[in-house]
């Protein structure tokens, strides 16, 4: 029997439940999400499918993450609720792979992880997967593992085998409905020009994830702590002198009351030029390059390739500015004379990130 997956939560339980039901029947994992975004979340949701499918001895295919093509196929539905049209044209991409990837191995059923979801519609999948079947010759299997308890059990297997728990369904239309329901930022879809890995993001779940199956190789016992922080994400900002652009580097945690102001710079501190409004302070690249113990040539340079998060914050707390300064810190290549204009559009709030700890 092929298995699509959706994610490790849903397939571990369920694949030991179907072990359990078809102890003669040969159960193929099948890996085909192209909805899943942005692309680390795939590739974390699948590291941990991989993790789990060794544990259970299951045989595990990934299939292509045509992404673009699923883009194409929802468009226009990009605002449907969850069980609506956008999921069911979901559901029939995915199920279409699996049937054929199920003939093409020569499997003769099918079924999906999805089933045992509690955010899914049985009854929409069973629809769309018996159809899907019946066009390429194979037997939907329909199993109901959330009913008598199920899903309470699903989420003690979850927390035993120490699964990655997603909180999103995978699609960022989805991600980006049920954020502005909780009247949250949806800061899964942040991605910064240079690369760098933000605290609390999917990319610092990836890494420690990954750390994670070194430490299991080597044997070693291991805790997966929550820790509740104030993170810090920069939308985007800009310094403008008689209204031509000036290239700048905003550090983590400024902060502005209005994403824009304008005046002049009035004070010299040390290192620190101080202006008039929003306690915004600059710093020269040359000092700014001492203090971080690195050499950039410019600007656009810094923008590119950047200090880490941490380091970031290590700057700023040489230029005396403490760990509860929310005070905006801008590097220039030279401080001007004369008015200048800001802007910075930015969010900080309460999160909580995972912290792998060895004993």
């Amino acid at each position: 029997m092929l298995v699509h997956i959706c994610c490790s939560v849903d397939s571990h339980f369920f694949l030991q439940k179907l072990r359990e039901d078809f102890p003669e029947e040969r159960l193929v994992g099948f890996f085909y999400d192209p909805n899943i975004h942005p692309y680390s979340e795939y590739r974390l949701r699948l590291l941990d499918v991989q993790r789990s499918c060794a544990r259970l001895g299951i045989e595990l295919i990934e299939g292509p993450y045509d992404y673009e093509a699923w883009l194409n196929a929802v468009r226009g539905h990009e605002n449907d609720p969850e069980k609506g049209a956008r999921c069911e044209i979901c559901f029939d991409r995915r199920f279409e792979m699996s049937a054929r990837k199920a003939r093409e191995i020569g499997e003769k059923r099918m079924t999906t992880t999805l089933l045992v979801s509690p955010k899914k519609s049985q009854e929409q999948l069973v629809r769309t997967g018996e159809r899907f079947a019946r066009s390429h010759g194979v037997e939907f299997v329909y199993v109901d593992y959330r009913s008598g308890g199920g899903t309470q059990l699903q989420q003690q297997v979850s927390k035993k085998e120490r699964l990655y728990r997603q909180d999103y369904c995978g699609c960022m239309f989805g991600l980006t409905i049920q954020r502005n329901q909780q009247h949250k930022l949806a800061d899964e879809l942040f991605s910064p020009v240079d690369g760098s890995v933000l605290p609390g993001s999917i990319e610092e779940r990836l890494a420690m994830y990954e750390e994670r199956l070194k430490i299991e190789e080597e044997g070693k016992e291991y805790r997966i702590v929550r820790q509740k922080f104030l993170n810090y994400r920069l939308k985007y900002g800009w310094v403008k002198r008689k209204k031509e652009t000036i290239p700048s580097y905003i550090l983590p945690y400024s902060v502005m009351k209005r994403r824009y102001t304008s005046g002049k710079i009035e004070t010299k501190l040390d290192s620190l030029y101080c202006f008039n409004r929003e306690e915004i302070r600059f710093v020269r690249l040359q000092d700014f390059n001492r203090l971080a113990e690195r050499f950039w040539h410019s600007v656009a340079e810094l923008v590119y390739d950047p200090p880490s998060f941490t380091e970031a914050l290590h700057i700023r707390e040489k230029l005396g500015l403490g760990l509860w300064d929310l005070s905006p810190m801008i590097v220039l290549e030279e401080i001007p004379a004369g008015k200048l204009e800001i802007l910075i559009e930015s969010e900080q709030y309460q999160d909580v990130r995972e912290i792998l700890v060895t004993i």
